[in-house]
């Protein structure tokens, strides 16, 4: 019987590994993010680091502005600066609240992406961002 169990656990663990190794490839790796924005008529991409759950690079765009730009891993969605909000500060304190954090302040507009501290229910400090076009909660950090 003990044999079964053990043979039961271990497909279990196989089973579950190609699970666990597709969510962690959806993630857009640093080559990923290059060819994305090269593709999306970025160029000069300078500094490109994964920070506060996003990419974050300086750019120059299409138009040959330099802009600040931020890279969503998951979704591959790219905001930069020179996006404009179609939420106001108070309907992203909303959006938050709605998403069970407390004690939202510090909301600010930065670089196509709204950013608020906020506390989880355990009490621990957060910084969340938040997709300025349609409110979606993009990440979420440890203040």
């Amino acid at each position: 019987m003990k044999l079964r169990s053990l043979s039961f656990a271990l497909l279990a663990t196989f089973v579950a590994a190609p699970a666990f190794a597709a969510d962690k490839a959806t993630a857009l790796a640093e080559p990923q993010v290059r060819e994305l924005l090269t593709k999306q008529g970025y160029t000069r991409i300078d500094d490109l680091e994964f920070e506060d759950g996003m990419w974050e690079t300086d750019a120059t765009s299409a138009d040959g502005n330099r802009v600040d730009v931020r890279v969503d891993p998951a979704s591959g969605k790219i905001f930069a600066e020179d996006v404009v909000a179609t939420f106001s500060e108070e309907d992203i304190k909303a959006k938050i609240t709605a998403a069970g954090y407390s004690k939202v302040h510090d909301v600010d507009y930065d670089d196509g992406v709204w950013k608020a501290d906020a506390e989880r229910e355990d009490g621990k400090n957060v910084e969340v961002r938040v997709d300025a076009k349609d409110g979606r909660i993009l990440a979420v950090e440890n203040d």
